[in-house]
């Protein structure tokens, strides 16, 4: 399979650091990691921040953050993040039903999966992660047909309250899957060498596995994880990547 084509985007001039955040799978049911995200948002002094998916636990359609509750109060967190600072959003597994009408409202800038990242010298490729799990063929089969315009199109045609009892059971089959060892297939490693390849990039920076690691993938391409997001784990997990002009990285841990 050819890898997909990487949609560009270049820093402007003046950022010294960015950062990387994902997999923090926002949820009402979650208060300690929900207020957590919501300091950091306030807090961070980056020129610009990445949100490479899975923001939130499920995103049943951008009108669900219209009425008031917790998506709209998500909503308000990133527009008064947005307007301090660039924020970009790659939809993850949980939330690829976030879509321009969000975005408009917030001023969120959505990427594709995968983007390439031109940051001084250095270019960085930017995914969630998932399309790269090919084990999980049962998962990438699901995740082509709910990504296809017509099965978006119908599942958000229906009423907010059904979308969100879909959502609740897709939970609760979540939940019970992460008893099993089939949860959160990892990254293959030739897939991940034949997107940076084709990409001309060095470094896979993604999400979606919960393992926070470096890997070398080869002698020269290499793939950093970032970590997921519980404030209630023991001991907790709340981590930004921060990236600098000069192609240095550092793990900023938050709890």
């Amino acid at each position: 399979m050819q890898p997909p084509p990487a949609q560009e985007l270049r820093a402007a001039p003046g950022w010294r650091t960015v950062e990387c955040i994902s997999d923090l799978h926002l949820q009402a049911s979650q208060p300690a990691t929900v207020q957590a995200w919501r300091r950091y948002m306030a807090a961070t002094q980056a020129d610009a921040l990445f949100i490479l998916g899975d923001l939130f636990e499920a995103w049943v359609g951008d009108d669900a953050a219209e009425a008031p509750g917790f998506e709209a109060e998500c909503a308000q967190v990133l527009r008064d993040t947005a307007r301090r600072l660039p924020l970009f959003f790659l939809c993850g597994n949980r939330d690829f039903l976030v879509g321009e009408r969000l975005a408009r409202a917030t001023g969120l800038a959505l990427l594709a999966d995968p983007t390439l990242f031109l940051f001084g010298e250095q270019r960085w490729l930017l995914s969630h992660g998932d399309a790269l799990c090919v084990a999980d063929t049962d998962y990438l089969a699901f995740r082509a047909k709910v990504r296809a315009p017509g099965w978006q199109d119908a599942f958000l045609s229906q009423p907010l309250t059904r979308r969100q009892e879909v959502a609740r059971g897709l939970r609760n089959e979540s939940e019970e899957l992460k008893q099993t060892d089939r949860f959160y297939a990892d990254v293959d490693t030739e897939t991940a060498l034949a997107w940076l390849r084709a990409a001309g990039a060095p470094v896979l920076v993604h999400g979606h596995t919960h393992r926070p690691a470096e890997h070398a993938l080869d002698a020269t391409h290499r793939r950093i994880v970032l970590s997921d997001w519980d404030a209630h784990a023991q001991p907790p997990r709340m981590e930004a990547l921060r990236i600098t002009r000069e192609g240095d990285v550092r793990r900023i841990a938050l709890a």
